[in-house]
Formats: structure tokens, C-alpha cells, sequence
């Protein structure tokens, strides 16, 4: 089987032996682990079920410390019952709230849902903005959602980090020892992705850290990035 890396053929055993032992630039690294989301996940998208930018920014609200699968199971009914921006900034606390209550605080994000749709109806005429400064005016809307709905609806170059990108961006040594928080591990990304791949590759690295870069019990043997992975490197062999 062979490998091709910079226009260059290499087995793959062969290819694998040269990243452990060899010293890649940034560039090379971030080719590397482009080349191979394309080929493994090329149609990388969000898991949050909608069908409106409205209902992505429910779900996304809804998302924070919350598993995508649960909020999945909870946003038909809320759709249902609130089908625009214009009857969810109508409702009140009481009304809203059963919807929600097996999500992960749920008092703070009923509240949340109410004082995003009221703003949206009254400062942007009942439609979602799409930039990452209107949209954290929203109640409930920080940097890291504003870049995923603009991101996922619009496909601009905003890269959203959540706890999985900030994981797997610091093991494979894409992002520096010093890059400490979400804001600086954003930049880095953004400095060295090609722009118009941004927006998949927020996909990219949060479906690696969700499925096989786990915290706790990463799936390395499974991985096609541990030839070039920072952490695999230092693990007993």
C-alpha cells in the first residue's frame, strides 16, 4: 500500500517509520493530517439535527456540556411546539422549561432560549444574524457558537474550539505547548488551515476527538494519525 505525502510515494509502513523518527515542519504536519481527514471523512458535517439557522442555534445553545445525542431527542418537541424565532421570544419560563429539563442546565438555558429569541425579534427583525460580533449579543451565543453557526449555516472561516479540538489539536502537535486556551488554539488553527477548509475541519477534529482521541481511553491502535501524534509518541511502547 503507498502513501502519497507531498507528491512523494511511500509505503506506508515505511512512511510511518519516517514521521516517529523524523522532525516534520508545521506545514508538513498540518498536509498530513489534512490528507487524511479528506480521504476518511470527506462529507464531515455537524450531528445536531436542523433545519433552519434557527433551529441550529436552539440545538447549539442547548449543546454546551450536553452530548449532541440528547439534545437530538429533545429538540423535536421543542420545534414543534415553538417553530420560529417569533413564538419562542413569546413564551415564558414555565412553558419552556419542561422541554427541557433533561438537558444539562436546564434553568440557565430556558432563559437562554427566551432572551435570545426576544433580542433576535427585536434587533435583527426576527432573522439570525450571520457574524460572530452580532450573534455574541445573544443571550446564551459565546464566541465558540457564534463560530459554529456561522460556520455550518454560512461556511465561513470560523473555527469553533470545544473541549474536542482543543484535545486533539494539542495531541497531534498542531497547535503550540503554549497555545493554553480556546482563543489561542483558534488562532493557530486559522493561521495554518487553508481558509476555504476551515469550516470542515472544525467537523474534522471534533469527530477524531469524539470517537477515537478520547480523553480518557484514546482508541490509538485504530488511530491513522499516530505516526505523526505528540501523544502516541510519548506513551510506553
Amino acid at each position: 500500500m503507498l502513501f502519497y505525502f507531498n507528491k512523494v510515494r511511500y509505503p506506508t509502513f515505511s512512511f510511518y517509520c519516517l514521521a516517529l523518527t523524523c522532525s516534520m515542519t508545521k506545514k508538513e504536519r498540518y498536509r498530513f493530517v489534512i490528507d487524511y481527514f479528506q480521504k476518511h471523512i470527506p462529507e464531515a458535517e455537524t450531528e445536531l439535527l436542523y433545519d433552519t439557522p434557527y433551529q441550529l442555534l436552539v440545538a447549539v445553545i442547548l449543546s454546551a456540556q450536553c452530548t449532541d445525542k440528547r439534545v437530538n431527542l429533545t429538540t423535536p418537541a421543542i420545534f414543534k411546539k415553538f417553530p420560529n424565532v417569533h413564538s419562542l421570544s413569546k413564551t415564558n419560563f414555565d412553558e419552556l422549561f419542561p422541554y427541557i429539563k433533561s438537558i444539562s442546565y436546564p434553568n440557565n438555558k430556558t432563559k437562554h432560549l427566551i432572551g435570545m429569541a426576544q433580542k433576535v425579534v427585536k434587533d435583527f427583525n426576527g432573522e439570525i444574524p450571520m457574524t460572530v460580533d452580532e450573534l455574541i449579543q445573544l443571550p446564551g451565543v459565546g464566541r465558540k457558537t457564534a463560530n459554529v453557526i456561522t460556520s455550518v449555516v454560512d461556511n465561513q472561516p470560523n473555527m469553533a474550539v470545544d473541549t474536542h479540538v482543543f484535545r486533539v489539536s494539542k495531541r497531534l502537535g498542531l497547535v503550540s505547548s503554549s497555545a493554553n486556551t480556546p482563543f489561542a488554539v483558534e488562532k493557530e488553527l486559522i493561521k495554518n488551515i487553508p481558509e476555504e477548509m476551515i469550516h470542515k475541519a472544525h467537523h474534522w477534529l471534533i469527530l477524531h476527538g469524539r470517537y477515537t482521541c478520547l480523553a480518557r481511553n484514546p482508541k490509538c491502535d485504530e488511530c491513522g494519525l499516530k505516526a505523526i501524534c505528540n501523544y502516541y509518541k510519548k506513551l510506553p511502547k
